[in-house]
């Protein structure tokens, strides 16, 4: 029988950290965090990056 190896990324693991430090932060759950981020975008908005399509026949990235 075989057994599951773990696979680690110290970069996943970071990421991991992150949204669960950000989720207690704003009160412990994910609504709780889109709450938060949604508020902040509202009073924020002229910071954040409004990205336009490309035009017909012009390639993405």
């Amino acid at each position: 029988m075989k057994t599951k190896e773990t696979w680690s990324d110290p970069i996943v693991d970071e990421i991991h950290e992150i949204r669960k430090r950000l989720v207690r932060e704003a009160g412990g759950t994910l609504d709780a965090l889109v709450d938060k981020l949604m508020k902040s975008q509202e009073r924020h908005g002229e910071r954040l990056v409004s990205r336009q399509r490309p035009q017909d026949g012009a390639k993405a990235g």
